[in-house]
């Protein structure tokens, strides 16, 4: 495997759209939310593994998470675990990291990519990684994967490219946010636009060069720790100078601004496993088009529905269409699958109303 290759991978999202499953003190990247047998972040480190050097893998993620992480992957060392003393969005830590692996490797190049999604062709999306990796290594660019529409979704941002002929990458004109459905629409008949997977490729020289530029503030916070950076002293300038850091995406503080943008069209099939109905559409249904993860059920006059309990639990469902139904412990969700955007509300009111043991 090439030494120069790195990986960042981002888990230290709540998940809340998955409630209950999915809680603070447990989110959704470490639960097997697929019924694999494996945890999302065991699924996606695995990926990455088949192309990038296991000890080359760092896992961002928030300092309470820190021992789940070391459990559920048993083969990687504290080094490899870049905690965040405070919630400042993904730019600072996407800086933080890339500075940690440029003083280890300055010839570094990398993948930022997060630890939840779905990706069915392995073998594919290596490729599509090499493709970048090589386009990072040959020109100071930021390269991004970008994924062909399959309907006008509007629950994802759009990638607008100019489409310049024979070329397998395409420089990048402008990021959209999630449109309307009729604007969707208009993205998918012009036919340049991909969903945006949050998915970065860049030498790690290109990307901290880009926050010098762009964000010189947030580069002069961090970039004074980097002589403590991969030593015993680090840990302790972070907790001091990580919470000073503007709480910025990494898509306002540099892809807003730079001009070395590109994007390849993937050639896998994707999705982020945002909601419970977007994990609904990746699982298998039985014949009344039900999804069902580790429960046993008995359907009469029901359809449509996503069920998830504790392994093996009995189900029985009468009557209902299209909700959602998730039992865990001492939460039940009956909620209609139209309505999983409100799942944040609900945790909201049951935070209000009971505690935040239960959220």
């Amino acid at each position: 495997m090439n030494k120069n290759y790195y990986a960042i991978l981002m888990a230290g999202g709540v998940g809340s759209r998955f409630w209950p499953v999915s809680t603070s003190d447990f989110p959704k990247q470490f639960h097997d939310m697929l019924g694999t047998g494996e945890t999302l972040i065991q699924k996606t480190f695995h990926r990455l593994a088949k192309l990038i050097p296991e000890e080359n893998i760092f896992i961002l993620t928030n300092e309470r998470y820190n021992d789940l992480v070391l459990e559920q992957l048993p083969g990687i060392s504290q080094r490899q675990v870049v905690l965040e003393p405070a919630m400042r969005n993904t730019a600072p830590c996407i800086l933080y990291a890339s500075l940690k692996i440029q003083k280890e490797n300055p010839d570094a190049v990398m993948i930022v990519a997060p630890s939840d999604h779905w990706i069915e062709d392995e073998e594919a999306f290596s490729n599509n990684i090499k493709t970048c990796f090589d386009a990072c290594q040959q020109s100071p660019i930021l390269a991004t994967l970008g994924i062909q529409p399959t309907f006008p979704n509007t629950g994802y941002g759009y990638i607008e490219y100019e489409d310049s002929g024979d070329e397998d990458i395409k420089k990048v004109s402008q990021f959209k946010e999630k449109p309307t459905y009729e604007k969707a629409k208009e993205y998918l008949e012009q036919g340049n636009y991909l969903w945006n997977a949050g998915i970065f490729m860049w030498s790690a020289s290109t990307i901290v060069n880009a926050f010098k530029e762009y964000q010189p503030e947030l580069f002069a916070l961090f970039n004074k720790g980097m002589d403590l950076y991969n030593t015993a002293d680090e840990a302790d300038f972070i907790e001091e100078n990580y919470p000073k850091a503007e709480n910025i995406s990494i898509d306002y503080a540099i892809l807003e601004f730079s001009k070395s943008i590109y994007v390849l069209p993937a050639l896998f099939d994707w999705n982020d496993l945002g909601t419970w109905g977007s994990l609904y559409d990746k699982l298998d249904k039985d014949s009344d088009k039900n999804a069902v993860v580790n429960s046993r059920i008995i359907a009469d006059d029901a359809r449509g529905n996503m069920i998830r309990t504790s392994k093996d639990k009995i189900v029985v469902v009468d009557g209902i269409e299209n909700y959602i139904i998730v039992d865990k412990e001492d939460v039940l969700l009956i909620y209609p699958k139209s309505k999983e955007q409100d799942i944040k509300k609900v945790l909201q009111n049951v935070k209000t109303t009971f505690g935040d043991q239960y959220t």
